[in-house]
């Protein structure tokens, strides 16, 4: 083996500056863009926002045809059932009344203000002998009858716009029962989503107070007890007791429907209706008290 020493390591050559090419000036802004690179830039950005932008006024369009398209569809199911297809209307302002009434944000019952219309759009697939029958169903058009929750649900479709989403979920759900008797799928208790469990009660309750081809309206009060009959069984308990505490504001409201002060075209407003304070909620105590107050008054009944 050879001893020889070995050659010393070449020390580190010096760095070298890089060299200015035609497009890039020496100097210490060399990195820095041109003013006519950066105004370029700008130009762009400003392109990709107007873009962004209407690209997301096109969708919006589109999101608000589709939605009038189906609130049309409900109301042509309704007035197989209501003369006057003003039942949708209050239910989507009560749905929204009672939502904020729990304390709920005030986007959701905006939202639910909106889709609650939609609740019976599946009523378009019904016959008329089922839908218009004045006596009970045989266990045939019972069946059939119970059909249209799910043929809501297909209608709505399978969005992912928030809007739809929350109207088929309520059009699915609002004939579940909170003891797990009803349909279609037998849900029980809090299994059953929220804007099915609000949209039960308020159309349970306006539909007893309506003209029906088969019975003449309910007084309130008659109605009122028989929600409250129905706490714990149908109905969700704690939102039979918002309910009911707050059933004037409600009923009020109700009438501002009829009389035509709120319509259509106002649901889909982002604001409440003119004139109507937003619902606080009420201490705890308060709702307590005036729970077992209506629980009292049903007992009585």
């Amino acid at each position: 083996m050879s001893n020889l020493p070995l050659p010393a390591a070449a020390p580190n050559p010096p760095a070298l500056a890089p060299t200015p090419t035609a497009h890039e000036p020496a100097g210490p802004d060399s990195n820095c863009f041109s003013a006519e690179a950066s105004a370029q830039m700008e130009r762009l950005v400003a392109d990709f926002g107007r873009m962004y932008q209407e690209r997301n006024d096109a969708l919006n369009e589109v999101a608000r045809a589709h939605h009038d398209a189906l609130l049309r569809l409900s109301r042509a199911a309704e007035f197989r059932d209501d003369d006057t297809g003003v039942h949708i209307v209050r239910i989507g302002y009560l749905a929204w009344a009672l939502a904020l009434h729990l304390g709920q944000p005030a986007p959701w019952a905006l939202l639910l203000r909106q889709a609650a219309p939609m609740h019976d759009v599946g009523k378009i697939g019904m016959p008329d002998g089922v839908l218009k029958k004045p006596g009970a169903f045989t266990p045939e058009e019972r069946a059939v009858m119970n059909r249209h929750p799910q043929i809501g649900a297909e209608i709505l479709g399978r969005s992912r716009i928030p809007l739809f989403q929350l109207a088929a979920e309520a059009a699915l759900t609002h004939h579940e029962r909170w003891d797990g008797r009803g349909y279609p799928a037998g849900l029980a208790g809090d299994a059953i989503p929220l804007s099915g469990r609000i949209v039960a009660v308020v159309d349970f309750f306006d539909a007893l107070t309506m003209d029906r081809c088969y019975r003449p309206a309910y007084t309130d009060d008659r109605a009122l007890r028989m929600l409250g009959a129905q706490r714990g069984l149908a109905f969700d308990p704690h939102i039979v007791d918002v309910f009911m505490a707050h059933a004037q504001a409600l009923i009020e409201l109700r009438e501002r429907v009829n009389s035509g002060d709120l319509g259509m075209a106002e649901l889909s407003g982002p604001d409440g209706p003119t004139g109507l304070t937003q619902p606080q909620t009420r201490p705890q105590a308060l709702t307590l008290t005036l729970a077992v107050a209506a629980s009292q008054m049903e007992s009585h009944a």
